[in-house]
């Protein structure tokens, strides 16, 4: 079971732009290769960020609406949203370090 929760279009105002934390959104499909080989290092993050990190994965194909407002073309697209704000957007399998960093800017 993943340690990032499931979102979707009906919870994510709730879980994602009114979070008091950051919140790293996972934009995944269950049939993107990409998407399943980052998915480890996204449960990792949400492990060892857990308490100042929201980590949460959204089903593109089940939140088309979502997907389409944020622009999300190319999956994975990892967005970090601070205050509901997307203060940091990577599309892709970036390495894990460069996600962390990210993390760390939008706790600051």
């Amino acid at each position: 079971m993943s340690a990032a929760l499931e979102v979707t279009e009906a919870t994510f105002e709730t879980e994602v732009l009114n979070a008091e934390q950051p919140v790293l959104v996972d934009f995944w499909a269950p049939w993107c290769g990409p998407c399943r080989r980052i998915a480890p290092v996204i449960d990792e993050l949400a492990s060892e960020n857990a308490g100042s990190v929201k980590v949460v994965k959204l089903n593109v194909d089940d939140a088309q609406g979502i997907s389409h407002n944020y622009g999300v073309n190319s999956i994975p697209t990892l967005m970090i949203f601070k205050n509901g704000e997307v203060v940091d957007r990577q599309v892709g399998v970036p390495p894990k370090a460069r996600l962390q960093q990210a993390l760390d800017d939008a706790k600051a």
